[in-house]
């Protein structure tokens, strides 16, 4: 008996979900369909990749190490024809992109929409998260990451680096005064963000180059920046935020800059994407997209 490809994706599917519903629903099939497949796929490889009980499936060592494997020959395998076809009559197939929230609804949304216009055979899907997603298990193609990467074994293009600002609203100041040093803002009530320890996000560099971090501790936190400068505008604290956030609320007067002899450590913005060779040529025409809408002056800073 010979094993199918349809049964290799749906045995991913399983494995990504965790479930057979999860990879039903995933794909648009039956549950039996989908049970039947990996008998299927089991049977033509004479072992056994789930152990099943009380109606709850576990994979066995065998299936991970399978899909420690086929996941990246499926994507190169999926690559090389859409990238066959893309030399015959444009782009062609599937583009996942993951990026964080506020950036990707104020500043990429119109660049990946101008790409999307330049290749109307491209079926694209933005997924906006702040937590940092896992781009094979997501079966994204390709992801924008802000501040410094982990070595994750990932491709990286940096597109692009934004300042920091620290920020409170005029009648914060009023009410608690501006801080200047370092050890004037453990005194203040800070605005913190939960997807990064706080000493990671209060990080300064000094005269000579080295970066400290300062422990500040906030009543009110949230997991992404646009909720943060909003609490920072309605007056609960101070904040440190990228500038692509707090750019408008600064034009318009509702934050004001603090501390500004402080030099908050910068952000790089940056695009990655796993290394697969040779690489598609969707994944290089959106790479090289972003990388010329943001190699020049981000619209944020000029």
């Amino acid at each position: 008996m010979r094993w199918t490809i349809e049964e290799i994706r749906t045995f991913l599917d399983v494995m990504d979900t965790g479930t057979v519903s999860g990879a039903a629903a995933r794909s648009n099939l039956s549950k039996s369909v989908v049970s039947k497949r990996i008998a299927d796929l089991e049977a033509a490889l004479g072992a056994a990749l789930f152990q099943r009980h009380a109606g709850r499936i576990s994979p066995t060592a065998s299936a991970e190490e399978l899909a420690l494997r086929l996941r990246p020959a499926l994507a190169e395998m999926n690559d090389a024809v859409e990238s066959a076809a893309w030399g015959m009559a444009g782009l062609r197939g599937s583009l996942a992109i993951a990026a964080p929230m506020s950036f990707g609804t104020s500043h990429l949304s119109s660049v990946v929409a101008d790409f999307a216009r330049q290749h109307p055979d491209l079926d694209i899907t933005l997924d906006y998260d702040d937590r940092v997603m896992d781009l094979v298990r997501g079966r994204f193609d390709v992801a924008v990451r802000i501040g410094q990467l982990r070595d994750s074994g990932l491709i990286v293009r940096k597109l692009c680096e934004d300042p920091r600002v620290i920020v409170a609203s005029a009648d914060y100041v009023r009410r608690r005064g501006a801080p200047e040093s370092l050890d004037d803002l453990q005194a203040h009530s800070s605005i913190g963000y939960l997807n990064v320890q706080a000493t990671s996000v209060w990080q300064f560099r000094g005269d000579d180059g080295a970066v400290s971090g300062v422990p500040m501790k906030s009543r009110v936190s949230a997991n992404n920046g646009e909720a943060m400068r909003d609490m920072a505008i309605a007056g609960l604290g101070i904040a440190l935020l990228p500038l692509f956030v707090a750019h408008e609320a600064l034009r318009k007067g509702q934050l004001i800059r603090v501390a500004e002899k402080l030099k908050p450590t910068p952000l790089p913005i940056s695009v990655v994407w796993p290394p697969v060779k040779p690489m598609p040529m969707k994944l290089r025409a959106i790479v090289d997209h972003l990388a010329k809408a943001f190699a020049e002056q981000p619209p944020w800073l000029s």
